[in-house]
């Protein structure tokens, strides 16, 4: 198999720093690398419908979710910020995707919906976003595909 980018770090380590185990840089490395070429390749799909990466969240997680949900329920399942959130809904009620609907209990709180044109957009991007990952991930089998989300499931319930 041939050298990549990280092999030629390690091998860089290997002659300046022989006494130091750099053998988890071959991991961390490639999924550092991997992230940045997936969310580039991410990117572009988000865009073609006119939604950032986040915008995106919103409206998968509320169609996943298929009830209404509150900003908090959101902003949870996404680690993002209360503010961070805030101002993507606010965007996103701007232009009619979601709705957003006082709650009887507290009227401190509310939740949110998608709308009819939410639901229609947030259903053509899903589409398009599950071929663009089924593209990316193209160089790897169904079964080294299958083995890597095993691999990767393993660490993150050991990390998250």
């Amino acid at each position: 198999m041939p050298n990549d980018h990280v092999d030629l770090l390690l091998e860089q380590w290997r002659e300046v720093k022989p006494d130091i185990d750099c053998s988890p840089m071959a991991v961390i490395g490639r999924l550092a690398r991997a992230n940045a070429l997936i969310m580039r390749g991410l990117t572009p799909v988000f865009k073609a419908h006119q939604l950032s990466g986040i915008e995106f969240d919103i409206l998968a997680s509320l169609r996943r979710h298929d009830v209404a949900m509150t900003p908090t329920d959101l902003y949870k399942g996404l680690m993002l910020s209360s503010g961070a959130i805030s101002t993507r809904l606010d965007n996103l009620v701007h232009r009619g995707y979601i709705e957003r609907h006082a709650c009887a209990q507290d009227r401190r709180s509310c939740t949110v919906v998608l709308t009819a044109e939410g639901t229609k957009l947030i259903d053509q991007a899903v589409a398009a976003h599950v071929d663009n990952e089924a593209q990316l991930l193209s160089s790897l089998s169904r079964s080294e595909q299958e083995k890597l989300a095993q691999l990767l499931r393993k660490w993150l319930l050991a990390n998250e």
